[in-house]
């Protein structure tokens, strides 16, 4: 995987921490790919905790989904569990 701190540094990131087995994690990815080719002020980056563990356990990941938002690299929001497309598109607002 490519460096994270290098995929948030500019602009609005959401980084959407999932596993493949999540139940939660299959009803809110196309959730948030349909709220990404909506809106243009932020991107999505996924990672899978599996896949990466010890990038997951840096940042805390202690359930998924876990969404943390970053503002040009730095950490601003965090969030757990399945949001439907409102919620989640007033959480980018509020923290962009």
């Amino acid at each position: 995987m490519k460096d994270l701190n290098e995929m948030v540094k500019e602009g609005v990131t959401v980084v959407d921490f999932f596993a493949t087995w999540c139940g939660p994690c299959k009803m809110l990815s196309p959730v948030l790919e349909e709220l990404e080719e909506d809106r243009s002020d932020f991107k999505v980056v996924k990672i899978d905790i599996d896949k990466e563990q010890e990038l997951a356990r840096s940042y805390g990941i202690m359930s998924v989904p876990t969404l943390i938002l970053f503002k040009d690299g730095k950490e601003i929001s965090k969030k757990v569990g399945f949001m439907p497309k409102e919620l989640l598109s007033n959480w980018i607002n509020e923290n962009k």
